[in-house]
């Protein structure tokens, strides 16, 4: 058998990022920028007040702790206004968060240190030069990068391209994987299974793994394991595809039928990888671009695992991730568990935290048994084990995978 990482390193090797596309920047949050944003202009682009009151010389209201100072409000200006003003010495202006100060004011008296009148102000309190401004630059000059290329692009990036007056930004698109069940056993989830049918499975919680993991996703659906129909859905695939996933292709007669029918595209390599769940499994990479393709078992959990371990990695290394790997920690069992011998295993689990000291804990769920798709639902993380160890005793310290964190 193929190791793991051994198998995981063909896989990664795979990897091609697609070529970077301008994208609105309401649709970037989660993508990764593909350049280097250079403010135009200054943000913010104006001297303004940072609170609602009264626009001051500093040097009119300096003494002010010890002997309150009145001074003539001669105007006001709201959020917005464009109308330049011009304050004189010994004035006060009125304004509202975000104004343009007038000429000659460097100072806002907030409307706590004031009585609050309207036509003539009493200041009880100085504040220094630039007190409650927001000054023309303070966060970005203009000629500064505002979001570095390869940055992941969240909602204060998004933020951030719309303050300094992008609408567009270039980005590291979402791999486009495409994702198929086979199966003459299996019906959708809109009919009623007959006799030996069973739901497919696969196709939904696989297209949910994989936009999960960041990839624009294809749910192909149901296919038979026709040769000829086969290859004509997946060569089309392939053309509108960074990756392709096929369900319910190895093993017996079906797994000797798929390899058969890819062949024309490439080379399929059906090896068993020394992994529990999932042992049986494909990868290759198809057509003229040569796509990175995998066959899972049709085992919906065992499917599960087998992407979470090679699959994930490689939409999130397509994705441009620097780690395209879960966060792992070591955790103290709560419970024994067994493992196959010569299999590296994924087991099902449920991280948990002591209150008291902070150590990791993790509770094995579930059997050994690989059809227990319940029991993945339940985990939030992966116990790996290695290939040479069958028997984990309660208190030994194990390898835990994050699973996606709940709400």
């Amino acid at each position: 058998m193929r190791s793991v990482d051994e198998q995981l390193a063909r896989v990664i090797a795979a990897a091609v990022r697609p070529a970077p596309v301008r994208v609105a920047i309401s649709e970037s949050q989660g993508l990764l920028c593909a350049e280097e944003v250079v403010a135009e202009r200054a943000l913010p682009g104006f001297d303004q007040a940072a609170v609602d009151g009264y626009a001051v010389r500093s040097v009119d209201v300096s003494g002010a702790n010890a002997n309150p100072v009145q001074l003539p409000v001669v105007g006001e200006i709201p959020a917005g206004s464009r109308q330049p003003r011009r304050l004189q010495p010994g004035q006060a202006v009125r304004v509202a968060t975000g104004a343009p100060l007038p000429t000659l004011a460097d100072a806002v008296v907030p409307l706590g240190y004031t009585d609050g009148h309207h036509a003539k102000v009493t200041v009880n309190r100085s504040v220094p030069s630039a007190g409650f401004v927001r000054r023309t630059g303070e966060d970005v000059q203009t000629g500064d990068v505002a979001v570095r290329r390869g940055a992941s692009i969240g909602a204060a990036q998004v933020g951030l391209l719309a303050a300094v007056g992008r609408n567009k930004v270039l980005v590291h698109p979402r791999p486009r994987v495409s994702v198929i069940s086979l199966g003459e056993e299996l019906v959708d989830v809109d009919r009623t299974p007959g006799q030996g049918q069973v739901y497919d499975v696969n196709s939904y919680a696989l297209a949910a793994a994989a936009r999960d993991a960041g990839a624009e996703v294809s749910r192909v659906g149901i296919m038979s394991a026709d040769p000829r129909r086969l290859r004509e859905v997946v060569e089309g695939r392939l053309l509108l595809s960074e990756i392709v996933v096929i369900a319910g292709g190895v093993g017996g007669t079906i797994g000797d039928e798929v390899k058969a029918a890819l062949a024309e595209l490439g080379d399929m390599d059906v090896s068993r990888v020394a992994m529990h769940p999932g042992s049986a499994q494909g990868f290759g990479r198809l057509g003229p671009d040569a796509v990175p393709t995998f066959l899972l078992p049709a085992n919906p959990m065992s499917a599960l695992v087998v992407f979470e371990v090679l699959v994930r990695p490689l939409i999130r290394a397509a994705l441009g991730k620097k780690n395209p790997y879960r966060r792992a920690v070591s955790a103290r069992l709560l419970s024994p568990l067994s493992s196959t011998k010569g299999r590296k295993g994924f087991l099902r689990g449920q991280l948990l935290r002591d209150a008291d000291n902070g150590e990791y804990l993790v509770q094995p769920l579930g059997t050994s048994g690989a059809h227990l798709l319940a029991s993945l639902a339940e985990a939030n993380c992966l116990i790996m084990v290695e290939e040479d160890v069958t028997e984990v005793s309660v208190g030994e310290e194990v390898l835990v995978s994050f699973l996606a964190q709940r709400g």
